[in-house]
């Protein structure tokens, strides 16, 4: 984490103010099984069909984040990451799910996991509640928490790679320069927002919003395993 997020940035802190959540979340069963191909592979297509869907809410979140914003350097940088998501990760996640056996009408189709709806409801919940730095702690476990996961597997000798891990791609897209490059621009970002919108005086509130979304992402990952 200290090379992607550092300790003294303020999306650190809002790590370090919870520290069982965040572990739950970065060193899930759901995530070790991944790091070892040990995953029942129904658990993982489950929980690729529910990101397709959590991916929908999510560019409505940063549509919502372009309304908040109140300055063009905020709108134009959750507007590019609409555009990005529906343009570029859509079609990306698509393509990866064919290679699950999952097509796009497929996953659109599936019903919504009450996980997903209470994940992604509460995003939008805090964005229509509070203001940019309200909704961006409440995107923050994701957005941060996929690269801090993706680089650690990486990094791990006992991490199994190449063609015998069934999950090598989705280790290799988190842990690629690429994304940690948006997860290096998000906490620069909220690090902004914190200063220009007294981050300091509201800390105690935004890190009980930073801290449910990471318990709901613990609940993300579990969605995949219990669907077993």
């Amino acid at each position: 984490m200290t090379e992607i997020v550092p300790a003294g940035s303020f999306l650190g802190r809002l790590i370090a103010a919870c520290p069982d959540a965040w572990a739950r979340y970065t060193d899930h069963p759901f995530v070790r099984g991944m790091a070892d191909g040990s995953l029942p592979q129904p658990a993982f297509r489950h929980y690729l069909a529910q990101d397709y869907l959590f991916l929908i809410h999510f560019a409505r979140a940063y549509a919502l984040a372009v309304y908040k914003a109140d300055d063009l350097a905020d709108m134009r940088a959750a507007a590019a990451t609409v555009n990005g998501l529906l343009d570029t990760e859509m079609s990306l996640h698509v393509k990866y799910c064919a290679g699950w056996r999952l097509t796009e009408a497929e996953m659109a189709a599936v019903p919504e996991d009450p996980a997903c709806v209470a994940y992604t409801r509460y995003v939008l919940d805090r964005g229509l509640a509070g203001d940019l730095l309200d909704l961006q702690a409440a995107l923050a476990p994701c957005v941060i928490g996929y690269g801090v996961i993706g680089a650690r597997l990486a990094a791990d000798p006992k991490t199994l790679r190449g063609d015998a891990n069934p999950y090598e791609a989705w280790i290799a897209m988190y842990s690629g320069e690429d994304y940690l490059d948006i997860v290096r621009a998000s906490v620069a970002q909220i690090d902004r927002l914190a200063q220009k919108r007294g981050g300091d005086a509201r800390f105690h509130s935004l890190s009980k919003t930073f801290t449910a979304a990471t318990e709901l992402e613990v609940d993300f990952w579990q969605m995949g395993l219990n669907a077993v």
